[in-house]
């Protein structure tokens, strides 16, 4: 099957069909460029969605994160990110194994059409050349033909004429001779124009023709097989990402499959534990006996309450610690205290040891710093025009007092956090007193800061925060308050150091005085005693050594 010779007269038709290719080609291109804008829509799309529920850094939203429900989600938009970047590559890969290859080709195969039918038009122009040429040379054979015809009858006339002179008559001879010559030399010239023409015919319909539709049929057929190749490479981009994609929805998978639900519950526990004790039973207080009442150790009123009567005449304020939703002293100060003394015991200690953790992380950091300098300086003393070692000095003096600065301070934090943990498995009973008023959360803020800053001899001082704290809790209660009467001794204490009491609730002892202890150390580290009727106040336990009378169960001694 050749069009050359099936298609030999269908010279116009084959024009427009193999203009029709060209079209379907770039309208395929167009399709491919199209496909290639929505893969990249898409994965920008993706990438955009994928950003937006990415927590962000430094909020809250960033510690939801240490859930795995919320863990498999992050991981969720990480393998969709990568998942949208398989669409970019298919995009990149269609782009250039198709497009601009296919774009390339039509070019070529333009410019191949167009000279191919250009030869085609060529050799049509030349065999209506020959066919012209035929039949002018035809005409001119028919036309000399009759003019000798009738120079002929014209001679015959003439000749039978008797009274035509003889010289008309050899006239009218020689004219017919000549128009026979005429006739014959245009029936040479006529065939052998014809001949000629059949000659060109037939190279025209069996050797140009069938050469030239041979390769317009072949420059189609190229056409047809290329973009069936660049269908298959279409698909093939699709395939070769295919497995990574598959990696990406198994990620997905995998990171579902790692939600841990217990895990996430007790995520919750860790998270909002407070440490302390669910309240117990509320005794009775009996009112008809309104004089000499104690305060029951039993009660969910905190050793605080009878600061809070000391301070303010005597009107109690407890409250059960469960209901309280907001400490009203922490919103007026503003600030959370520095050792956290305002949280709950296990979220304090959480909060320590975080504080410990990033303060050891700062040391490691300068002592790496140091020891950066340190060796600078060596390569400096071994090689002088380097630099100068001296310029170092200030440096390493910094970075070292620096790392003195941060020890100092993670001592610190580790004293604090060595007295949570030390307190917190026996905190049964002071845990109730604590959960019984939020101003006994506030004294406990300020008694933990004070025993916490207890100098190597001895000495005790007190930071003006604390004092303002105590201010600030004071003018809360500034009402009026029923007079009670004192409190009972329950026994007696010596001072071991000097105290001086300087903050409301306080009072003021010299070493070697002698007190009478009128409420124990309840845990808190505060001891409240007596020094006259009219004055009375709370010590630090560790600064008193206390004798209990025989109601209780034997001395004991707090240092």
């Amino acid at each position: 099957m050749s069009w050359g010779t099936e298609l030999w007269d269908q010279f116009d038709n084959l024009e427009k069909h193999t203009q029709w290719g060209i079209d379907i080609l770039e309208k395929y291109i167009k399709f491919v460029k199209e496909r290639t804008e929505i893969e990249l829509s898409y994965a920008k799309q993706l990438r955009n969605l994928s950003k937006k529920y990415q927590p962000k850094k430094n909020s809250k939203e960033e510690e939801e994160y240490k859930y795995t429900a919320c863990k498999a989600f992050l991981s969720t938009l990480n393998e969709m990110n990568d998942y949208a970047g398989q669409h970019e590559v298919i995009s990149e890969n269609m782009t250039s194994q198709i497009t601009v290859d296919l774009m390339r080709y039509v070019q070529e195969l333009k410019q191949e059409r167009k000279s191919n039918f250009h030869d085609g038009r060529k050799a049509q122009q030349h065999i209506e050349t020959c066919w012209k040429q035929l039949e002018s040379s035809k005409r001119r054979f028919e036309r000399d033909c009759k003019e000798a015809d009738r120079a002929q009858q014209y001679f015959e006339k003439m000749d039978a004429d008797i009274n035509v002179t003889k010289a008309d008559v050899e006239k009218a001879r020689q004219q017919a001779q000549l128009r026979h010559q005429m006739a014959e030399d245009s029936k040479a010239d006529y065939s052998s124009i014809l001949q000629r023409f059949n000659q060109e015919q037939w190279e025209y319909y069996h050797t140009h023709i069938p050469n030239i539709f041979q390769k317009i049929q072949e420059m189609e057929e190229r056409r047809i097989v290329r973009i069936g190749e660049s269908m298959k490479t279409y698909a093939e981009v699709d395939r070769q990402v295919i497995p990574i994609i598959g990696k990406c929805l198994d990620g997905i998978v995998k990171a579902a499959e790692s939600i841990d639900q217990k895990n996430d519950s007790q995520l919750v526990v860790e998270a909002y534990k407070s440490g302390f004790e669910p309240p117990g039973d509320i005794e009775f207080e009996d009112y008809t006996q309104p004089m000499k009442r104690t305060v029951s150790e039993n009660s969910l009123s905190s050793s605080k309450e009878g600061k809070a009567e000391l301070k303010f005449g005597g009107k109690s304020r407890g409250k059960l610690w469960p209901f309280i939703k907001k400490n009203k002293l922490s919103l007026k100060l503003g600030a959370t205290p520095e050792d956290f003394s305002n949280l709950p015991p296990e979220q304090r200690r959480k909060k320590l040891q975080q504080k410990v953790d990033d303060l050891n992380k700062e040391i490691q950091k300068e002592m790496d710093q140091r020891d950066a300098i340190t060796k600078m300086k060596d390569v400096y003393l071994k090689n002088p025009q380097m630099g100068d070692p001296a310029s170092l000095d200030h440096k390493l003096a910094e970075a070292t007092q620096n790392i003195e600065k941060l020890r100092l301070e993670t001592h610190k934090f580790e004293a604090w956090l060595a007295e949570v943990e030390g307190r917190l498995p026996a905190r049964s009973e002071q845990a109730r007193r604590q959960s019984g008023m939020y101003d006994g959360q506030t004294h406990q803020t300020v008694t933990n800061c004070a025993q916490d800053r207890e100098s190597p001899d001895g000495s005790y001082t007190e930071e003006q925060s604390q004092e303002s704290e105590l201010k600030v809790l004071a003018a809360d209660f500034d009402d009026e308050f029923d007079d009670e009467e004192p409190l009972p001794a329950i026994g007696t204490c010596k001072a071991l150091y000097t105290f001086e009491g300087q903050n409301e609730g306080t009072i003021s002892v010299v070493e070697g005085e002698m007190l009478s202890v009128i409420e124990e150390d309840k845990g808190d580290g505060w001891t409240r005693i007596r020094r006259s009727e009219d004055e009375e106040g709370y010590v630090p336990t560790s600064y008193v050594e206390v004798y209990l009378d025989k109601n209780a169960k034997g001395a004991k001694t707090y240092i």
